[in-house]
C-alpha cells in the first residue's frame, strides 16, 4: 500500500488524527485575514466585466499577420477604450471593446480595416446593448440566490439546521474569495465564469456533505456516553475523510490547472480563463473550508446546546479526574456508538494510538459484551 493510502488508512482507524476542530481559532483567523484580502480587492479594483455585462462589440477578423499588442493598439487608437485582443487558432483575431453603441461600431470596423489593411466587410462584428447584458447579470445572481436557498433547504431537512448554516458560511466564504481572485488578477467576468462559480460550489457543498453524514452517523445517541464530547467526534469525521477530499480535490483541480495555466497561458487560448480561473480558485477554497471552516463551525454551534455543553463538562471533568473512558454508560447500555474508540485522553493529536488489550474481536468491542 502506499505511504498516502497507509495514512488514509490509519486516519480512518483513528490510529492517527490532527485536532482540526480544536485549532479552528487559527483556522478562523486566515479565513477572515483571506475574506477581508478579497473584499479589500473587490472595493478597491472592482470587477472586469466583460460586454456580456457591460454592452460593447466584438470584431472578428480575417487570418492577419498582425500580432495581439498592434491590434489592441489600433482598437484602443480607434474607440478610446480598452480592448481585449484573442488570436484565435486559424489565425484570426477576436477584439473585444465595452461601452461602445452601433455608431461606434460602425466607425471603429473602418479603422481597424485601414490600420490592419483587410477588407472591412470581412470584419464580422457583433453587438451587445447594455440593457441585454444587465439582464445576464440578473439571471446569474438570480441563479445563485435560488442555488443558495435550496442547498440551505436541502441540508437543514437532510441534516439540522446548524449544519445548514455552516455549509451556507462556508459557501459564501468560497464565493467571497473566488470573486476577490478575479478583482485581484484583472480577469474577465463572463457568463463562462458564472457557470465556473456555481460548478464549484457543487464540489464544494459535496465535500462539506460528506464530512457531515459521517459526523451524523457518530454522533447518534452521543449524551449516552461520557467518553467523548461533540467536537471530537467531528475532529474524527474531518480526519476520516480528510484522504478522500483531497485526492478528490486534486484529481479536480489536475485537469483545471491544465486549463489555466496550459490551455490560457502557454497557448494563449484567453477564453478559457475565464472559467479555469473560478474553478482552480473555487475547488481550493472549496475543499479548505469543508475541512477547515464547515465542520469546526458545526462543532462550535453544537456545543451551544444545554444537553451538549453539559456533556461536554462530565467529559471533562472525567478525564480530569482520571476516570476509566471504557466503562458501560450509566443507562446500561454496553454497545456504544463510540465503543471502538482507543481509551487514552490524548485523542486529537498527531501520532499513534495505543489500542486496549481487552478490544480483540470485531469492531474492537470487548469480548463479552457483544450483542
Amino acid at each position: 500500500m502506499s505511504k498516502l493510502g497507509n495514512l488514509g488508512a490509519r486516519l480512518h482507524r483513528g490510529e492517527v488524527s490532527y485536532d482540526f476542530v480544536g485549532n479552528r481559532k487559527i483556522w478562523y483567523g486566515i479565513s477572515i485575514l483571506i475574506t477581508i484580502t478579497a473584499i479589500v480587492g473587490l472595493a478597491v479594483r472592482g470587477l472586469n466585466m466583460g460586454i456580456e455585462f457591460q454592452g460593447g462589440a466584438v470584431f472578428t477578423t480575417p487570418k492577419t499577420s498582425v500580432s495581439v499588442s498592434q491590434a489592441e493598439e489600433y482598437a484602443e487608437a480607434a474607440s478610446g477604450h480598452d480592448a481585449i485582443v484573442q488570436q484565435l487558432g486559424n489565425g484570426s483575431l477576436r477584439i473585444q471593446i465595452a461601452g461602445i453603441d452601433t455608431a461606434q461600431s460602425d466607425r471603429i470596423n473602418q479603422a481597424l480595416a485601414d490600420d490592419m489593411k483587410v477588407d472591412a466587410e470581412k470584419i464580422n462584428a457583433e453587438l451587445v446593448g447594455p440593457s441585454w447584458g444587465e439582464q445576464i447579470a440578473d439571471k446569474a445572481w438570480q441563479g445563485l440566490g435560488i442555488f443558495l436557498v435550496l442547498v440551505v433547504i436541502y441540508l437543514a431537512i437532510a441534516f439540522e439546521w446548524r449544519m445548514a448554516v455552516a455549509a451556507f458560511v462556508a459557501l459564501i466564504h468560497d464565493i467571497t474569495i473566488t470573486v476577490g481572485i478575479y478583482a485581484l488578477v484583472g480577469f474577465e467576468v463572463t457568463p463562462g465564469t458564472v457557470i465556473g462559480l456555481l460548478t464549484i460550489l457543487g464540489y464544494s457543498l459535496y465535500d462539506t456533505v460528506v464530512v457531515f453524514d459521517s459526523l451524523k452517523e457518530q454522533t447518534k445517541d452521543i449524551t449516552k456516553q461520557t467518553r467523548w464530547t461533540y467536537s471530537d467526534i467531528a475532529n474524527r469525521s474531518i480526519n476520516s475523510t480528510l484522504v478522500r477530499s483531497v485526492n478528490t480535490t486534486v484529481v479536480a483541480l489536475l485537469p483545471v490547472a491544465g486549463l489555466l495555466f496550459i490551455g490560457g497561458g502557454v497557448l494563449g487560448a484567453g477564453m478559457l480563463n475565464d472559467i479555469s480561473l473560478s474553478l482552480f480558485v473555487g475547488l481550493a477554497a472549496g475543499a479548505y473550508s469543508s475541512i477547515f471552516i464547515a465542520t469546526p463551525l458545526v462543532a462550535d454551534l453544537k456545543e451551544r446546546e444545554p444537553k451538549l455543553k453539559a456533556l461536554r463538562k462530565r467529559v471533562l471533568a472525567k478525564r480530569a479526574q482520571g476516570g476509566d473512558q471504557g466503562e458501560t454508560p450509566a443507562d446500561g447500555s454496553a454497545d456504544e456508538p463510540f465503543d471502538d474508540e482507543p481509551d487514552d485522553a490524548a485523542h486529537a493529536v498527531v501520532g499513534p494510538r495505543s489500542q486496549p488489550a481487552s478490544r480483540t474481536r470485531g469492531r474492537g468491542r470487548p469480548s463479552g459484551k457483544r450483542r
